[in-house]
């Protein structure tokens, strides 16, 4: 199965007509996500900073309904070229998941680089709310079934030992999608997903070379999948969510009912 292909194959036409523009998704959460939209009709435009990374990501999704722009997500100009991207490709802008984001520190937060944190904060927290901003602009919610998904983390509700201050940008997030829901409705729908850990690349620290006796505190006893976020990132795009505004859904295999932390 490719990455970003869904387990479950998707809705097949519950998105047609709809464009997304999805960041982060070369890879991973974001490409998977990319991938269910795509399975369920949308055209897409894909974003992330390498570009060959986009063009291979690209291969497994519709010729005709992808493209790809290549740019830091925290950059103003391509925030601007991705959703200019989507309103000339494809007609307009629908649907935006901002997935992009970072955790390149790691350790107790009273030894925390400020200036690392900082570069957190800008690409997790502001990067997002910049995203949403350029897609107003540029016209989200003057259609119906307008939608914005955020990504936040099991580590926004429980300090997580050594990733305490992505926790700290996460909590941010789900805040910031509340407050967004409550604004911009009822044109645009705005909802956040909650994964705990998900086998990817950027998880990996996480649990490669241990992943059994990580999966077993988990009560569903494994880890997530990209295709797992992707499944609820697909509903939550689409018009079966039409009353859902301002949630934050944990996908944790049970992790925070256990009393766990990721």
């Amino acid at each position: 199965m490719g990455a970003g292909t869904s387990r479950r194959g998707g809705a097949p036409g519950r998105l047609t007509g709809r464009v997304a523009v999805v960041t982060g998704a070369s890879r991973g959460i974001g490409h998977a996500i990319a991938g269910r939209l795509a399975a369920d009709g949308a055209s897409v435009v894909l974003t992330a900073r390498s570009a060959d990374g986009l063009a291979a990501a690209a291969q497994s999704l519709p010729a005709d309904r992808v493209r790809v722009v290549a740019g830091r997500a925290q950059d103003a100009e391509h925030r601007r070229e991705a959703v200019a991207t989507a309103v000339r490709e494809f007609g307009g802008l629908d649907i935006l998941v901002c997935n992009a984001g970072i955790n390149p520190v790691y350790g107790p937060l009273d030894g925390l680089d400020l200036d690392a944190a900082r570069k957190v904060l800008e690409v997790n927290v502001l990067g997002t709310l910049g995203w949403v901003q350029q897609a107003c602009a540029a016209g989200l919610g003057t259609r119906a079934g307008a939608a914005v998904l955020t990504m936040s983390s099991v580590t926004a509700s429980v300090p997580s030992p050594g990733i305490g201050w992505y926790g700290v940008s996460k909590a941010a997030v789900s805040h910031l999608t509340v407050t967004l829901a409550a604004e911009l409705g009822p044109r645009i729908r705005v909802n956040a997903l909650a994964p705990a850990v998900v086998r990817t690349q950027f998880a990996r620290a996480l649990y490669e070379g241990r992943e059994d006796e990580v999966a077993a505190r988990y009560p569903l006893g494994r880890l997530g999948t990209p295709e797992d976020v992707a499944d609820a990132a697909g509903f939550l795009c689409s018009d079966e969510a039409g009353w859902i505004t301002g949630q934050v859904l944990g996908l944790d295999g049970g992790l925070l009912a256990a009393g766990g932390t990721a």
